[in-house]
């Protein structure tokens, strides 16, 4: 190989790089970024895998969750919550397993409900693989929650979005 030619392919070579690099420095941050919250309920381990939206300036309750209607409760893909054991919520019987979880807002009560398809599009609910619905009861949030956000703590699930909170009592089976 003549020098011109090895001088030609390394041009080529540094070029494809940095392209690589531009590429990567104009890639956008997603809307609804993914996000992982997990802890201990008992002994029990509890994971809820979610994409995140933000409030951007939006009436989220009864507007862009609308109530009486299934939520995915996150974006993008179904949000899963994944138990290590057999647990209680809301004190009924539910399997370990990995789970979507929808809710059924309401202005007053929510219906939460552990679907066993965990693998979909947010939006392919089916009620008949439902393996769990539960009512719960929403509260005011003590802050402002521009993301989407999920906690696990001693005492169960917490979702918390713009100024509401939505607790979901969790116990490990002993």
């Amino acid at each position: 190989m003549n020098k011109s030619n090895l001088v030609s392919l390394w041009m080529l070579l540094i070029g494809v790089l940095m392209s690589f690099g531009v590429h990567a420095q104009d890639a956008k941050p997603k809307a609804s970024p993914a996000a992982t919250a997990s802890g201990k309920v008992g002994d029990a381990n509890v994971t809820v895998n979610y994409s995140s939206p933000s409030v951007k300036d939006r009436n989220i309750w009864g507007g862009l969750v609308p109530y009486g209607q299934v939520w995915r409760s996150g974006a993008n893909e179904a949000t899963t919550v994944t138990f290590d054991k057999d647990v209680m919520v809301e004190g009924e019987p539910l399997a370990a397993g990995t789970y979507s979880f929808y809710t059924l807002p309401g202005e007053d009560e929510w219906v939460v409900i552990f679907n066993k398809k965990a693998k979909q599009w947010g939006t392919q609910y089916d009620e008949k693989e439902d393996a769990l619905r539960v009512t719960v009861t929403p509260r005011k949030s003590g802050e402002m929650n521009e993301r989407l956000k999920y906690d696990v703590t001693d005492q169960g699930l917490l979702l918390s979005w713009e100024n509401l909170e939505v607790p979901v009592s969790i116990q490990a089976v002993q």
